[in-house]
């Protein structure tokens, strides 16, 4: 890790109707970094990641890239950090009526001035860093789970991004694919020194690639630190939220 503090979260809070989600959470992401965001449903993991891209727009507080305020940019400047900040959705967010040569081009045709032979290549060079070069024709219908998320991926790098954002990345994969898929985040962050921010109900996920996790609990940032340090905690939330799992299983 590099320790320069890329993201900077201050004292964020959103409510819906009457239930706060985040209530006056603040941390910082370093540059290189994987940092796990974990927590029960509906404390607010998700609501988090969308206010960094401003999906969503909190009630109160700041979220800084690098020293701007995302949360109070003009919509040019906005549009130009969103394009140093990728997003993997949960379902992969692929469009069915395209085919992978065509996903992978959309946000290239979308965001850059490349020409089609210089599109066509990244594709190419893309998708053999996700190990699915054979996928370039097939359409989203023809892909198991497992390869899905690999595409997705795939089209969330390939505008070379410095931030990554993964909401769920393993949810509804059988074990031995979510560890693929676990160990495929690690070795791009590394490969392309990005920094992400991953939130996840998968231990063993976390445990293959974080550098450093928080929990959230009602809203609140309740702990965070190294996993193996916290795993360990005498706490009966922390024990609770370990209890069913084996995390030697990634070992």
């Amino acid at each position: 890790m590099e320790g320069n503090k890329i993201i900077r979260i201050e004292n964020l809070t959103k409510s819906f109707g009457e239930k706060k989600v985040l209530d006056d959470v603040s941390f910082d992401v370093l540059e290189g970094e994987n940092l796990i965001v974990f927590g029960r449903s509906g404390t607010g993991k998700s609501v988090l990641l969308k206010s960094i891209v401003r999906l969503l727009k909190p009630d109160a507080g700041a979220i800084f890239f690098e020293d701007e305020n995302i949360l109070t940019m003009k919509e040019k400047k906005l549009l130009e950090t969103r394009k140093q900040i990728g997003f993997l959705f949960q379902s992969g967010a692929l469009y069915d009526s395209m085919s992978v040569r065509e996903n992978l081009a959309f946000p290239l045709r979308k965001l850059t001035r490349m020409r089609a032979n210089e599109i066509n290549a990244k594709v190419e060079e893309t998708l053999a860093l996700v190990d699915l070069s054979e996928a370039i024709d097939k359409m989203p219908a023809e892909l198991s789970g497992g390869m899905r998320k690999r595409i997705g991926l795939a089209r969330t790098i390939i505008t070379e991004p410095r931030v990554i954002l993964y909401d769920e990345p393993t949810t509804g994969l059988d074990p031995i694919t979510s560890k693929e898929i676990s160990n495929l985040i690690l070795s791009l962050q590394r490969q392309l020194k990005t920094t992400s921010i991953v939130v996840t109900h998968d231990l063993i996920c976390a445990q293959i690639i974080s550098d450093r996790v928080i929990f959230l609990k009602e809203g609140k940032l309740y702990m965070e630190g190294k996993l193996e340090t916290i795993k360990e905690k005498d706490d009966k939330f922390i024990k609770n939220f370990f209890s069913n799992e084996i995390l030697t299983e990634a070992e």
